[in-house]
């Protein structure tokens, strides 16, 4: 379950890297948009190409993290909520044109966005709530996500938030890519073996069982008349 646990996190890494991808392909599609354009033709296309993958190794990595890491309910559940959220959002960002419903400056969408995606951040601190340096780095992306309301007073469209999410979530599963090399941080999957206290190896034991030896020597020594 280890290996699937850190395939789980290597492809939430790239999936998430394929979002900020994709934050920064709608950046140049709405700065060159024309309808009549065969570039922004092509850029829609490698646009919708980059969601998709980035949803389909996301989905992956979920699976992966849901049948590997024991218990931490409230992680997968504000985990999948989070794929599901961006990748509705990226649908409608890149058809907002289409639906009158769609407010893609809309502080309060970004706030509400930046504040689930946060959550959902902030859920992965069950995998070792403990180790001072996940915490840090889990309050630097959730730092990164809701810096991502800022994008919407400059004036730039909700996908902004999509990219500040998406980043930083790169920066948590890449955190959890180092501090499991470093051996720094451990997780508990299922099928772990518990581990047991070598007892009988103790110097405890052996130090009891040098005494004990000592003191049969010395009543063999005593002549019992």
């Amino acid at each position: 379950m280890q290996e699937k646990l850190t395939k789980g996190i290597f492809f939430g890494l790239v999936g998430n890297i394929l979002f900020v991808a994709f934050g920064l392909i709608c950046l140049i599609y709405y700065y060159t948009y024309d309808a009549e354009s065969i570039f922004s033709k092509i850029m829609e296309f490698i646009a919708y190409l980059t969601e998709f993958m980035g949803f389909g190794l996301l989905i992956y990595a979920d699976y992966l993290l849901i049948v590997s890491l024991r218990l931490r309910r409230m992680l997968k559940v504000c985990f999948s909520a989070y794929i599901v959220l961006e990748s509705v959002m990226m649908f409608l960002e890149l058809n907002s044109y289409n639906f009158d419903f769609y407010k893609p400056y809309s502080l309060a969408l970004a706030i509400v966005h930046a504040i689930v995606c946060a959550m959902a951040c902030f859920a992965f601190l069950q995998l070792d709530p403990d180790n001072t340096k996940y915490e840090v780095a889990i309050v630097i992306c959730i730092a990164l996500i809701l810096a991502g309301m800022l994008g919407n007073i400059l004036g730039v469209r909700v996908y902004f938030s999509i990219i500040a999410s998406a980043m930083g979530f790169c920066v948590m599963f890449g955190m959890i890519h180092y501090l499991r090399m470093r051996e720094e941080i451990e997780i508990d999957c299922y099928g772990d073996r518990a581990r047991v206290a070598e007892f009988n190896s103790s110097t405890l034991f052996s130090d009891s069982e040098t005494i004990k030896n000592q003191t049969n020597n010395n009543f063999d020594d005593i002549d019992i008349e």
